[in-house]
């Protein structure tokens, strides 16, 4: 067995990182091996994210008959958590402990609320569609209760899961790092997405119960994996006699440092701009251009592929010393381009040009995304990493949701006006609807630009900014003092 990993460890050496655009994210203090390892949480995250947003969505909708209404406000609550997000990343920068750990108290609380909230979500699915002879608020109740612990225990988990990771990865390796852990999160959700349809094919409550229970159990040991022996303990960093200042002053201090408050505006914007189309994209393509349902399912695919290329991109020229709001920006002009191909569809009827846009909308979604988040880490004060990865995150989170609920609320009360002649005889069809919301996309995109433009120029002129690149290896003078 160990000459048969030593030949295989010596097989991959010989393979150009050219092919293999995530293994340089590793460095000596942090191998390519603990790195995936670490990156295990990510997929916990996607497959309860798919899991609440997609599978349980339909789920509860079609084979339980529980009203959509309630089914939104149910997968809208974990939601609810996300500004919290912010809190979480500080109380881990400060977190107080005899045993010296910062990171990993709020990943294993985090770990442990996903999975009380899966192990109970079954049973309160199935009282929530009327299978029970007690009182319905029980069934409502519970649902709720498990929803909420889903949603508060993934929030803790990535928040603090990618501060570790900052932690850990040297600066000079960071921005592939984050576009590793945004792969597998990608994987994770893929990889989900298609083991829960298989699953629950053959539909019945027994196995809603077994494969809900299976995604707890496999949430525990993924994040177990991933957390093991990851972070050194360092009694003197979490002493209890330390002087800890508030959540307030931390939190005024963040936002007078180096343009914090446009760069939250600037991932607020630009992550509506790209939810907005999130529930839209495939009704588009059955109803407008009259694709299969097959056909539309592909377009998760397309998706993908352009986020992955987005990752692999952003990793590679991030590392050479490109500006991460630079990156942003061609993220947000991708998406211009993008919105423009999606509209362009319906009047040229071209299923060509809908499968293209929606390759694009991934692709610079994924440049945003890496670059947003690498400027965060990167322009994150010394001690409050947790905060500044929590305050990216809670934006990140409010304003996909608030977009995507957006984004369908448009939908509906522009068709009936376009149907009854209000809009004008050029816009009476059902394509009006959609086009609305992907016209205000890339109005949104354009604000975005607007909002990165001065953090770009400041990037410029900045001489504290550090200039990263690939061919020199880190020395100990440029890693990011512990």
């Amino acid at each position: 067995m160990r000459q048969l990993n030593a030949t295989l460890a010596r097989g991959w050496t010989r393979v150009s990182t050219r092919f293999l655009p995530f293994a340089d994210a590793a460095s000596p203090d942090l191998p390519l091996p603990r790195l995936l390892r670490l990156s295990l949480f990510q997929v916990s995250v996607g497959m309860c994210a798919v899991l609440l947003v997609g599978t349980l969505n339909r789920v509860m909708i079609v084979e339980l008959g529980v009203a959509a209404g309630l089914v939104a406000t149910m997968v809208a609550l974990p939601l609810l958590f996300a500004p919290f997000r912010a809190l979480i990343g500080f109380r881990s920068d400060h977190h107080r402990s005899f045993l010296g750990w910062r990171r990993v108290p709020y990943i294993w609380f985090g770990t442990l609320l996903q999975f009380g909230g899966l192990a109970i979500m079954p049973f309160a699915l199935i009282l929530l569609s009327g299978d029970t002879t007690g009182p319905m608020w029980v069934g409502h109740a519970g649902a709720a209760l498990a929803f909420l612990m889903v949603g508060a225990g993934l929030h803790t988990v990535q928040t603090v899961g990618l501060a570790l990771a900052t932690d850990l990865a040297p600066r000079e390796t960071q921005p592939r790092v984050v576009a590793l852990m945004l792969l597998m999160l990608l994987i994770g959700m893929l990889v989900a997405g298609l083991g829960f349809g298989a699953l629950l094919r053959d539909f019945s409550q027994l196995r809603l119960i077994q494969v809900i229970q299976g995604a707890a159990m496999a949430t525990m040991a993924l994040n177990v994996i991933a957390l093991w022996k990851q972070e050194a303990r360092d009694p003197s960093r979490t002493r209890h006699d330390r002087d800890i200042p508030s959540f307030r002053e931390s939190w005024r201090g963040l936002c007078a440092e180096r343009q914090w408050d446009r760069r939250l505006v600037a991932v607020g914007l630009g992550t509506g701009a790209f939810a907005m189309q999130d529930i839209l994209l495939e009704p588009y393509g059955g109803q407008i251009l009259g694709l299969s349902v097959g056909t539309t399912t592909t377009l998760t695919a397309l998706f993908a592929a352009g986020g992955v290329v987005a990752f692999a991109i952003a990793a590679r020229t991030l590392c050479r010393g490109f500006d991460p709001h630079r990156l942003a920006a061609h993220g947000a002009l991708a998406g211009i381009v993008a919105f423009v191909l999606v509209l362009a569809a319906a009047p040229f009827e071209s299923p060509a040009f809908f499968a293209a846009g929606t390759a694009l909308i991934g692709f610079g979604a994924g440049l945003l995304t890496v670059g947003m988040l690498s400027a965060c880490m990167e322009a994150a004060p010394e001690g409050k990493v947790g905060l500044a990865l929590g305050a990216w995150g809670a934006v990140q989170a409010t304003a996909a949701g608030v977009a995507i609920a957006l984004g369908g609320l448009i939908r509906d009360a522009v068709v009936p006006l376009a149907a009854s002649g209000r809009l004008g005889p050029a816009l009476t069809g059902p394509e009006t609807g959609y086009g609305a919301v992907y016209v205000i996309e890339i109005v949104l995109l354009f604000a975005t630009l607007a909002v990165i433009g001065p953090l770009v120029r400041s990037a410029r002129t900045d001489p504290a900014r550090p200039t990263r690149r690939l061919d020199a290896p880190a020395s100990p003078a440029s890693l990011r003092a512990r």
